[in-house]
């Protein structure tokens, strides 16, 4: 075997084990003015907006002392979910600003998302991350670009009133993702352009294959195609019947495709809620193209802030709209549009995923989206959605000027001396992997808890038939202690003709901050990711877990959980050590573009280490004309083994035969 297409995979790597939409284009520079009027006397991207919010008044009547009843065998549980996985919360990632969060190509990789997606990694096994949103129809692959770029946008020459660029890019970027599939575990969902299927570009779908393998989930076709007649990119009357057939049209193409030798792993509708799903079904889709599907999806947000961005629909207040994300009413009313999906999708044998969500559309609102009432709304959302028998659920992530990130890379003028910002939506995809853990077999219930109350909702999660965790939610804010309230919890007992099954003690991990409002002081299990600028992605300060003494006499826990607040509370020994106490390897944020000073490891020592041999791929062509042209051959298949100590930039290759 030979090196093919030697690869400085560069990036400084300190290991070391811790324990534990629309996107706005145009967007203005920072020093420029927004749009949002909200944050008039703030002149910066959106993604650093100081605003603060005023917390909603404490309702009154709050029941703050309330017990909870498990039964020790799920057998006995009604409406327990499917099985779901701990990488049910991932990613969606706006194509255009890859360059800016994954990395400008594959040798040259943003550590500070490396870890974070490690954070994720560590607890639930693996990441979902799809890239796609608006520019996904647009993106054109072409076989190189001016300066070694891996993409570039042409602004404005697409005629949709959303202002989206059309998208060049080359194969770089599926080797990137690949790259950072090696080191993370990452899987990856893309979608086919669909402006034009007279004439379908299945480059993406021939390179991906070829490329990304078996961390490749599927390839959606159109990104809400019901807006397409709002957006101009179909005509006025372009209706379900209409992308009926223009989906069949992929589906023949892609069966008459040699080069893409997966055929069944195609996603629809990916409506956003203009058309529903419902109408998309009756086409028969579903019935006619089921061996060509491997997924069904749906995008939506809530609410939007359209009208600051394009003045499009009304002017929408922040302040006014945050109670409405601070209650467990609003995941349920969200997810209730969907349950006729939901079990439609396991009739039919499809998982059924929630493609692309966020606060808020158009970018999200200042002092709301960025708020640890998002963090709790999000991670609400997300266990309904779980419970409501969805099979994932994707965070959107766009670029400076927007303000619901999970999180931002500083600008690139600033990336010398500035950090990333996490924002408070990224510690819900934490939380949730914790919740569900490693094993896919989690299934998870909505305890309708202290009288269905919207402001104290919770959780329990089964596995193999016994209840192994509890998430338990505080929406009230209420500096006073007030508010607190104690869950008395029972597991088994004689009120229902069980055994007694409450352990001896339990451990405890809080979501928390000071009021719904805060921005920068979050944590979980006493851990942070700072401010604006002031993150290297992995978790800061000592972690702290909360061991507490049952009583087995009376068959009782007490959990308190402050106004706000939420915990996830293990049951038992196995179910911590299972997701709660992961060891993380993490990697240093100094990125080098040279070698000098640096130790290197031998490339085909790393070539051999993560098991997916280069040499037995089947590469195909990379456009229709040319059947010649193979793939570029700078996959870099990664392994950071051990704790490597000090300086070392990895160098690797694809090994061919």
């Amino acid at each position: 075997m030979r090196l093919f297409h030697h690869l400085a995979f560069v990036f400084l790597v300190s290991s070391s084990l811790v324990n534990a939409s629309v996107t706005i284009y145009h967007q203005l520079p920072l020093g420029g003015s927004t749009t949002t009027s909200a944050a008039a006397t703030y002149t910066g991207a959106a993604a650093y907006d100081p605003t603060v919010l005023t917390p909603p008044p404490v309702p009154t009547g709050l029941t703050t002392q309330f017990a909870i009843q498990l039964s020790s065998s799920s057998a006995a549980v009604q409406g327990l979910s499917i099985p779901q996985k701990g990488s049910f919360m991932g990613f969606s990632v706006e194509f255009t600003v890859i360059n800016q969060i994954f990395g400008i190509n594959a040798t040259y990789l943003q550590v500070p998302f490396l870890n974070l997606m490690a954070l994720i990694r560590e607890r639930a096994g693996e990441v979902l991350i799809r890239v796609g949103g608006n520019t996904q129809e647009t993106a054109v692959l072409v076989d190189s670009l001016p300066g070694g770029v891996m993409m570039t946008k042409e602004h404005l020459t697409t005629g949709d009133v959303t202002g989206t660029p059309t998208l060049l890019y080359t194969t770089e970027v599926l080797y990137t993702m690949a790259n950072i599939s090696a080191l993370v575990n990452t899987k990856w969902f893309l979608g086919i352009p669909f402006n034009d299927t007279n004439n379908l570009r299945l480059d993406i779908a021939e390179v991906g294959e070829a490329v990304l393998s078996s961390n490749l989930l599927g390839f959606q076709v159109g990104n809400e195609p019901d807006l397409y007649a709002a957006h101009s990119n179909r005509p006025s009357t372009y209706a379900p019947a209409d992308y009926f057939g223009e989906f069949g049209i992929v589906v023949q193409a892609v069966n008459n495709d040699g080069n893409i030798p997966v055929k069944n792993n195609l996603i629809a509708p990916s409506v956003s809620g203009t058309w529903t799903p419902e109408a998309v079904w009756d086409t028969g889709l579903v019935e006619t193209y089921s061996s060509s599907l491997g997924w069904l999806a749906v995008e939506h947000y809530p609410t939007n802030n359209c009208f600051a961005t394009y003045g499009v629909g009304s002017p929408v207040d922040p302040q006014e709209v945050f109670q409405n994300f601070l209650n467990h009413t609003s995941g349920i009313y969200i997810v209730a549009a969907y349950l006729n999906s939901t079990a439609f999708a396991q009739a039919n044998g499809k998982p059924f995923i929630m493609m692309e969500t966020n606060t808020a559309s158009c970018g999200g609102f200042p002092g709301l989206s960025d708020s640890f009432g998002a963090a709790l709304w999000a991670l609400d959302y997300g266990l309904q959605m779980a419970y409501s028998n969805f099979s994932g659920a994707m965070l959107h992530v766009g670029g400076q000027d927007v303000y619901y990130n999970p999180f931002t890379p500083p600008p690139t003028n600033q990336s010398t001396y500035h950090q990333w910002t996490v924002g408070a939506v990224f510690y819900s995809s934490i939380v949730i992997s914790e919740v569900f853990g490693p094993s896919g077999n989690a299934q998870i219930v909505d305890l309708q808890a202290n009288g269905g109350s919207m402001f104290t909702p919770a959780y329990a999660i089964f596995e193999n038939g016994a209840p192994v965790r509890l998430m338990l939610f505080n929406y009230v804010s209420d500096p006073s202690g007030a508010s607190d309230y104690t869950a008395t919890i029972s597991i088994g007992g004689s009120a229902i003709n069980q055994d007694n099954a409450t352990p001896s003690q339990i451990q405890v991990k809080y979501l928390a901050a000071p009021s719904v409002s805060e921005k920068v002081n979050i944590t979980w299990a006493g851990q942070s990711f700072g401010g604006p600028f002031e993150s290297d992605g992995r978790l800061q300060g000592s972690e702290s877990v909360q061991t507490i003494n049952c009583d087995q006499s009376s068959n009782t826990c007490q959990v308190t959980i402050p106004a706000p607040g939420a915990a996830l509370v293990f049951l038992s020994s196995d179910a911590y050590g299972e997701s709660g106490n992961p060891s993380t390897e993490t990697f240093s944020t100094t990125m080098v573009t040279k070698t000098v000073n640096t130790a290197t490891i031998n490339p085909t020592v790393l070539a051999t280490s993560n098991g997916m041999s280069g040499s037995t791929w089947e590469l195909g062509s990379t456009s229709h004309e040319g059947g010649a042209a193979t793939l570029r051959g700078s996959m870099s298949v990664v392994s950071v083994v051990g704790a490597v100590v000090g300086a070392v930039v990895l160098s690797t290759g694809l090994l061919w035969t």
